[in-house]
């Protein structure tokens, strides 16, 4: 690698500090409603925290559950508002307990 990409690239993440590091998915509580939204859909699945300790995949459309799975809608918090409804998550077709 380049010395000085190698040099640029310690910089960036010496400066990103271990917070930034640590969390791997995006935090909804930091994302517009909107954003999240568009986020799924664009990315069709992804993982997202919904606070510092909670996180879920969650799907935008069909084809992105496995076989003997359901798409239920779900609702996260985001910055501007505390019931975001965000896409879909992936469950069992019979998941106990569930109407």
């Amino acid at each position: 690698m380049d010395p000085v990409k190698l040099m640029c690239a310690a910089v960036f993440f010496i400066g990103m500090g271990p917070v930034a590091l640590s969390q791997s998915h995006p935090l909804t509580l930091q994302m517009s409603c909107y954003g999240a939204r568009e986020l799924v859909a664009a990315q069709g699945a992804i993982v997202l925290n919904t606070s510092a300790t909670t996180y879920d995949r969650y799907v935008g459309a069909a084809g992105q559950c496995v076989r003997g799975e359901v798409m239920e809608p779900v609702w996260v918090p985001t910055a501007d508002t505390s019931q975001c409804p965000i896409g879909y998550r992936c469950v069992e077709r019979n998941r106990p307990g569930r109407n």
